[in-house]
């Protein structure tokens, strides 16, 4: 059915995305009820590097999820302390050629946002999925405009050679999750030559005039034939210009319709960083609060990113929605865009039910956010990365959730010190 209902909703859909996405008018009616709080970000300092074994590379994509520690489940678990936490946020290094490092950091000002997670109406869990990760009506919006998928905020959204999404947080990193590349054991098979794809329009040249030469296809002048104007008569001579006019016209013309189409710019991956907290031997409930990593591009990619920000607590800011953008595998080389209400928060992690298939996973979740102690202007800010879908255990019952691991203080100055090196620039403004 293509008639004009279909029209209708189409034209609906693109309003909505206009409106949500890429206007920046109004918020919402409840923004002056929003109050800045300042937020103390510790300092990380690296007390030793050593080299590890190589990785084996042999671990495979696990599509299916397991059931992950509830927020019922993590109000039992005790705080960690700051010795623990420093082993949370050792990393390894993982390079272009195979080497592998180890990173023992130390915590200084350490700091964690309490946050007190709020009871939902319990008929959201009675839902019913009706596709793996989508809830209900398919509340999606496929991005197919090249205007708007080759534009802020969307081409912040990058997709991995593993088949995860990540998001642009600097001229040469981008963050993703920790289970793109790594499975708690061993690094994923497609990660010893990862590279990220940023969506680009086409170039729209194509070929060309080699200096002193001719164009590819282009027939030589007479000048260049010696005597063969001797041989044709100069109507015969004026059709195979002309028909060569045409033929260059017909290859420009071409060219011109493939430049609409964006297309992927693939860039090798220089290193890749992951705490050490995602990995197995920290347990099961630990290491789902870590599912992140980032990833340093051999090239910056030359577009515009986006920054790094915390929010204590989801719902307290205007409108409690967050918003994330991927490349879910049932629409290839399309972005996807949603956006939610967050259900229930904990310390480390936002349980929602945002629409999104495999392939989604470590998508940037982002918010909009006031500079400047909250008087400057509203910005996008990265507060968390899509980790996909789970069980979770919830008062001995399983339900499931798509989940997301929130940025707190201690990880925004991980993520920052891998960015910058040192702890001068990882200050929130």
């Amino acid at each position: 059915m293509t008639g004009p209902p279909f029209l209708l909703f189409s034209l609906t859909a693109l309003a909505v995305v206009v409106s949500l996405v890429c206007s920046s008018a109004s918020i919402t009616n409840n923004e002056d009820d929003y109050h800045f709080t300042q937020i103390k970000i510790p300092v990380i300092l690296e007390q030793s590097t050593v080299r590890l074994q190589s990785p084996e590379f042999t671990a495979d994509d696990v599509s299916e999820p397991g059931v992950m520690c509830g927020i019922e489940c993590q109000r039992k678990l005790p705080e960690p302390r700051p010795a623990e936490l420093e082993r949370l946020l050792s990393y390894e290094t993982v390079y272009e050629n195979g080497t592998r490092t180890f990173t023992k950091i130390h915590l200084e000002g350490v700091t964690e946002l309490r946050n007190a997670s709020s009871s939902v109406d319990d008929k959201a869990g009675n839902l019913k999925r009706r596709k793996r990760q989508v809830y209900g009506m398919d509340g999606r919006f496929v991005i197919t405009g090249k205007h708007y998928i080759t534009n802020y905020p969307f081409s912040a959204s990058v997709r991995l050679s593993t088949g995860c999404s990540g998001i642009l947080v600097s001229p040469r990193h981008v963050l993703t999750s920790a289970h793109c590349v790594h499975d708690g054991q061993d690094y994923l098979k497609g990660t010893k030559r990862l590279r990220v794809g940023v969506m680009k329009l086409r170039s729209k040249r194509r070929g060309g005039r080699q200096r002193g030469g001719r164009r590819r296809g282009e027939k030589r002048r007479e000048s260049e034939v010696g005597n063969e104007g001797d041989a044709a008569t100069e109507g015969e001579l004026l059709k195979r210009e002309h028909k060569r006019k045409r033929k260059n016209r017909f290859r420009r013309d071409t060219d011109s319709d493939q430049s609409k189409q964006p297309v992927f710019r693939w860039t090798r991956v220089k290193l890749t960083q992951v705490p050490t907290g995602w990995m197995r031997r920290a347990g099961k409930e630990i290491s789902a609060d870590y599912d992140y990593a980032l990833l340093e591009l051999k090239r910056p990619h030359k577009m515009k990113f986006m920054e790094l920000g915390i929010v204590p607590a989801v719902k307290d800011i205007p409108s409690g929605r967050i918003h994330f953008s991927g490349f879910d595998n049932d629409q290839l080389g399309k972005v996807v865009y949603r956006f939610c209400s967050v259900l229930e928060e904990s310390n480390d992690l936002m349980y929602q039910y945002c629409d999104a298939q495999k392939g989604s996973s470590g998508a940037g979740v982002y918010v909009r956010q006031r500079d400047q102690e909250g008087k400057g202007k509203w910005k996008r800010k990265v507060i968390g990365v899509f980790s996909g879908h789970q069980w979770v255990d919830v008062d001995g019952i399983q339900k499931d959730y798509n989940v997301a691991v929130r940025i707190t203080p201690n990880k925004y100055a991980q993520i920052c010190h891998w960015i910058h090196g040192g702890a001068s620039q990882c200050k929130l403004t």
